[in-house]
């Protein structure tokens, strides 16, 4: 089964960053960096908003708590928002690519 990983950055460099890391130690097959969002959010107890950089991150099913972790771990802020999720529905070439991280298959 394939997963997803959304994960917003403060810029777009620390994205690349890490989401290269994430590559090479083959957590994930692929990162989406997406255009810049605006986030309107509440931290510890203040309102606030700013400027981020989302990533969606592709993985397979088996590999999604360890990418989470190591990304939590690769993250700049202190406490990073990673939402990590089983894909329901994937074509069996997507599965296939994503079950293969670790073989470097296909």
């Amino acid at each position: 089964m394939t997963a997803m990983i959304y994960c917003p950055f403060p810029d777009r460099e620390s994205a690349r960053q890490s989401s290269r890391v994430m590559l090479e130690e083959k957590l994930i097959a692929c990162a989406n960096i997406l255009g810049e969002v605006e986030a309107l959010f509440v931290w510890k107890g203040e309102c606030g908003e700013a400027r981020e950089v989302g990533v969606l991150f592709k993985t397979d099913q088996t590999l999604l708590e360890a990418a989470c972790e190591r990304l939590s771990a690769l993250h700049p802020y202190d406490t990073p928002a990673i939402l990590g999720w089983d894909c329901q529905a994937a074509p069996c070439a997507t599965r296939d690519w994503l079950a293969g991280i670790n073989t470097g298959e296909p």
